[in-house]
This record gives C-alpha cells, structure tokens and sequence, in this order.
C-alpha cells in the first residue's frame, strides 16, 4: 500500500502537521506576550524561567482492543523465564497467546512483540492478545500463535526493573547485527515449538515492538527476511543510541528486500535539533523517505504525540489489520 494513496494515512499526518505548526505558533506568540510583559514590568515575581507543563495527549481505545461479547476466548500462558545460550547470563520472561481456534493439525501464523511485559498487559495501551483475539474472531488477521518476550536481564535471575525495562535490554534491543534474529530463530521459536505447531513460511510471521522494541523487530527482519517478513513498529529508536541511525542509508544501498512494514511515529517524539542522529521523528521519517524510495511494501502513520505505546496502542488493531491484509485467513 502507497502511503500517499491512502487518504486516512495521509490525512491524519496533514491534519496532525497542521495542528503541531499552529500549536507551535500560538505557543510562540504567547512566549512573545510573555516577554513583553516581563519587560514592563521588572517584578521579580512575575518573572519565571518555569517551562510550561507538558501537554497531556489522550487517544481513545480502539474497539477491537476490548473484550467482546461472543468472541471465543483464547488463553495466555506464563510468564515463563527461559535462559539464552545467545545472550548468556541472561534470564528473561515470555508469555504465549494461543488462540481459541488453533489446531495442532495446521501450522499456525507468529506474531512475536518485544517487551512482552507492556505488550500482554490488560490495563495498558498494546493490549496485543485481546486485540489479535478480537481480529482472528473476524478473519481479519490469521490464526496467530502470540509470543511476546521481556529483553533478558543479567544474572540466574530475572529482576523487575523500577522502570519496567530490564537491565540488557538496549544491548539486545538497540544494536545492529545478527544476534537477536538469532536468538529468535534459534531459541524462541524452537522453544515454544515444542508445544505448538508454528508456521515455516516467513509470510506468516510477524515481527513487531515499541521504541527499542521496534527498531529490534526491524533488525530481525533485516537480517534475516527468509524467517521474517512482517514488522510493526511504533515510535522506533532508528536512533544513535547503538548505530540504529544507518538504516535509512543502508536500506537506500542494500537490495530490496521482501519485507512489508508499517511505521507508527508521534510528531513530538524526542525532538533534538542539536543532534539529528537522536532526534526519533526526523529519524523515522528518513526510515519512510528510504522505504518510499526502495519502493518497499510499507505504509506509515505520523500523528500527534510524544514517545509513548499510546498511540501505537490506540491503532493497533489497524496496523495488524493492513499486515495481515491479503494473508489466507
């Protein structure tokens, strides 16, 4: 799908431009005020140096990321802690989705997130198991087998995290290269293999995350399209942080490769005009100029909003809807 031959796509990325420059003017006229006045009036109190509150965004819950009445109800397994030869003197927790309709006798479609700790929970944004329950009810996504897995953290133990984000996370998650396909294929899905049957065909395996999340879910597919061919990404890191900033340069370079995309991206996603390498939206609109140059199968949606899983969550179901869009349901 063309981007630009998407009205709704494209509309919510103009739409959502158009209010992010006027917001940004009426803020600028406002600090314009602001400085008059403090300039008539030398009053140390009225003087303050304070920024102003940071904007609170809300995006509603998509229906299809809600319980619903008559839909069969799938189970979700775990957390269970695995440990890695790939990364070794880690330890970490995965929780399976098995949908109401699965059988053992037919192969089922993979849909692996990262952060499996945010991705399964039921309070917050993602919601990944009620909404593939939901789709795969309608035939709007395949029977799907979920595997969603929390980055590893050091040591023969797993340790929560006061953040959520457990300590090797970035090492696995951030960096360019073959490890973590490797871990993936090599670990993962004969692991969970063990109990399931899971499709072979690349076509029927998804691949997707948040932040760091995604651009990981990316480098899988990257390195290895012949496992992989679906990614989802919200709010990716193609970032400095661990050289993710290449991408767009190295997908310009590289053959095109069979992979189908779609980018999810917030306008006000840790913006920084002093280093162009870290600043997320410029760099996930160059991951949109690569892909759109390459003639990639990808689609994207640029909406308001800073660098949180709100609004990714808020169109999930939609970005699995157009993965999924032409794969025998």
């Amino acid at each position: 799908m063309n981007p630009d031959k998407n009205p709704i796509f494209v509309a919510r990325y103009e739409f959502g431009s158009v209010i992010y420059f006027l917001l940004a003017l009426l803020l600028s006229n406002v600090a314009g005020i602001a400085a008059d006045a403090t300039n008539a009036v030398p009053d140390s109190k009225a003087v303050t140096n304070a920024p102003p509150p940071p904007r609170q965004y809300h995006y509603k819950t998509n229906p299809d990321s809600l319980p619903q009445e008559g839909v069969p109800k799938g189970k979700l397994e775990g957390p269970l802690l695995f440990k890695s030869q790939i990364f070794t003197n880690t330890v970490r927790k995965y929780w399976v989705y098995v949908p109401a309709q699965y059988t053992p006798d037919k192969p089922a479609c993979v849909l692996v997130f990262q952060d499996g700790q945010r991705a399964t929970r039921t309070n917050g944004p993602l919601r990944l198991p009620q909404v593939m329950e939901n789709l795969i009810a309608k035939k709007e996504m395949p029977v799907t087998i979920g595997i969603f897995i929390t980055p590893g953290a050091l040591g023969d133990e797993y340790v929560e995290a006061r953040n959520g984000n457990p300590n090797n996370r970035s090492v696995e998650y951030d960096s360019p290269g073959d490890k973590y396909s490797r871990f993936i294929i090599e670990e993962m899905l004969p692991e969970v293999g063990k109990s399931y049957n899971l499709t072979k065909d690349p076509e029927g395996r998804a691949i997707g995350g948040t932040s760091s999340g995604a651009i990981c879910a990316f480098t899988v597919a990257w390195e290895r399209p012949d496992q992989f061919r679906k990614v989802i990404s919200c709010i990716g890191s193609f970032t400095d942080i661990k050289g993710g900033h290449v991408y767009p340069q190295l997908i310009r370079e590289s053959e095109k490769k069979p992979i189908r995309i779609f980018l999810d991206d917030t306008l006000d996603d840790n913006p920084n005009a002093a280093n162009p390498k870290r600043d997320w939206h410029l760099q996930n609109k160059a991951m949109v100029a690569a892909f759109k140059e390459k003639g990639y199968d990808m689609t994207y949606v640029f909406d308001e909003g800073r660098h949180s899983d709100d609004h990714g969550g808020s169109i999930m179901p939609d970005m699995l809807r157009w993965i999924w869009r032409d794969y025998p349901k």
